[in-house]
């Protein structure tokens, strides 16, 4: 069977050119998730100013993410399918052109309705584009030393969009909530016109000879599209017969789903596939580590501009911290999964989360930034040592011709979590009353990032148990 790894890489051993072509290539995808960061974690600290401008109900104002996690997490095992079946670079190219022209509509809407329909399909072609740039970079790169350092700086950068992406925020909102979709427009369209520079064309030689399951795609998109409604409605205090019947629904396009998979000649997702390797443990354990980082993120967030008072740019500073990632995953995770393999270095940053968390739990009413600084640091440390090695272990003995579809998995897993951590650490802060938050309602929702981190760590280290095992019984 001919394999797509050749329409990003020359076949046989890589040439100093192929080289260089790989690091362009990681460049580029690099700068489409750091996008993609950014994109959600401006919008978060911009909701307020832009559902008083436009008219936006207190109630529905967090719709203008909901829609845009609801299509990420939904279209992404689809997205990763597409890009294996219908060329990555095309896919990649296409879906970025797409995020961008409806970014530059979501800064133009005026209606409350337009904007949220233009967040659904930036996070719909937000699903295409994070796969297909994950394949395009895991297949630029032979497995091994280079591809650990590229998924480390990916994973760094990636990482990094979450936490500076709060910063801009605050600054491109005290200008105008408008260039908060302004500014993802230019820096897509420069990234556009480096990847038709450096990432090779697709040919159809190179693309594999097969059928598109289009039962198994439109039924998976829905459940995950259901699921994560559920998960969103719930947290956002809709009513819990809406969640249920999300739940329900979501359980039955599952089943049929499997149905489909397992008649069908040319599977959207070959079921298979999740008991081989590592991925399905990978992206349980991101889902917990990502659920925790972002219910901390969100309770932190109301904690200090609710709580205590603290603009929007003092916050969002006060986060920059934790984009040390940037700097440490580049210089020192490479080595060390070198060293130790990805698992051991993956337990590692599991374990500074969970710390981090557990720190954050002896919170009260009078702390400030020197308070919260060592969590923020030690969060900045469990991204460097977590991204990189997790997406490189949920690949690891996969054929290359279905890297696409396992960063479909790994990364819907990445927005499930998101949206469940934030969802429980909702519940958890409001416990049925409407009052304010007092500081010991903060002390009882941060045990939702803890424990999320604990079970995290417990499920890494059964992964590197699970991995250690065979090279101990071949001594």
């Amino acid at each position: 069977m001919t394999d797509v790894r050749d329409s990003v890489r020359p076949a046989g051993s890589p040439s100093v050119g192929a080289a260089r072509t790989g690091w362009g290539v990681l460049a580029v995808v690099c700068g489409a998730l750091f996008l993609e960061g950014i994109d959600i974690a401006m919008l978060n600290v911009a909701v307020p100013a832009i559902a008083a401008d436009i008219g936006l109900a207190t109630a529905d104002a967090h719709w203008v993410i909901s829609a845009y996690v609801l299509a990420y997490g939904g279209f992404m095992i689809f997205g990763g399918r597409t890009a294996d079946l219908l060329g990555r670079r095309r896919t990649f190219l296409v879906a970025l052109a797409v995020f961008v022209a409806f970014s530059g509509l979501g800064g133009l809407a005026d209606d409350a309705w337009v904007l949220i329909v233009a967040r659904f399909v930036t996070g719909a072609t937000a699903g295409f584009m994070t796969p297909a740039g994950f394949s395009l970079l895991t297949t630029s790169f032979p497995e091994g030393p280079l591809r650990d350092r590229a998924l480390a700086i990916y994973g760094a950068i990636g990482a990094g969009g979450f936490t500076l992406g709060v910063v801009a925020g605050g600054f491109l909102t005290d200008v105008g909530w408008r260039w908060v979709f302004f500014a993802p427009v230019i820096v897509g369209v420069a990234l556009w016109i480096a990847g038709r520079a450096v990432i090779r064309p697709d040919t159809v030689s190179e693309l594999p000879r097969r059928g598109f399951d289009l039962g198994g795609a439109i039924t998976l998109t829905s459940a995950m599209v259901a699921l994560i409604y559920g998960v969103v409605a719930i947290g956002e205090g809709e009513t819990a017969t809406a969640g249920v019947v999300s739940f329900v629904a979501a359980a039955v396009l599952v089943g049929l789903f499997v149905i489909i998979e397992r008649r069908v000649a040319d599977p959207l997702l070959r079921l298979a596939v999740l008991r081989e390797g590592l991925l399905l443990r990978s992206s349980a354990a991101g889902l917990l580590f990502i659920g925790a980082f972002f219910a901390f993120q969100f309770l932190i967030t109301l904690y200090l501009q609710e709580f205590q008072g603290w603009s929007p740019i003092a916050t969002g500073l006060a986060f920059a911290i934790m984009g040390l990632d940037m700097i440490l995953a580049p210089l020192i995770t490479h080595r060390l999964v070198k060293r130790f393999g990805n698992a051991p270095v993956m337990v590692a940053g599991l374990l500074a989360g969970a710390v981090a968390f557990t720190l954050a739990l002896r919170i009260e009413g009078s702390w400030g930034y020197l308070d919260l600084l060592p969590s923020l640091v030690l969060i900045g440390v469990m991204f460097a040592l977590v991204y990189g090695p997790l997406t490189a272990a949920a690949t690891a003995g996969l054929d290359e011709a279905e890297h696409g579809v396992a960063g479909g998995v790994v990364y819907t897993a990445f927005q499930f979590g998101a949206a469940l951590g934030v969802s429980i650490a909702t519940i958890a802060l409001v416990e049925g009353h409407a009052a304010d938050a007092d500081w010991s309602d903060y002390r009882r929702a941060l045990l939702v990032p803890a424990i999320g981190a604990a079970l995290a760590l417990a499920l890494g280290i059964s992964t590197w148990v699970r991995t250690h095992r065979p090279a101990a019984a071949t001594r």
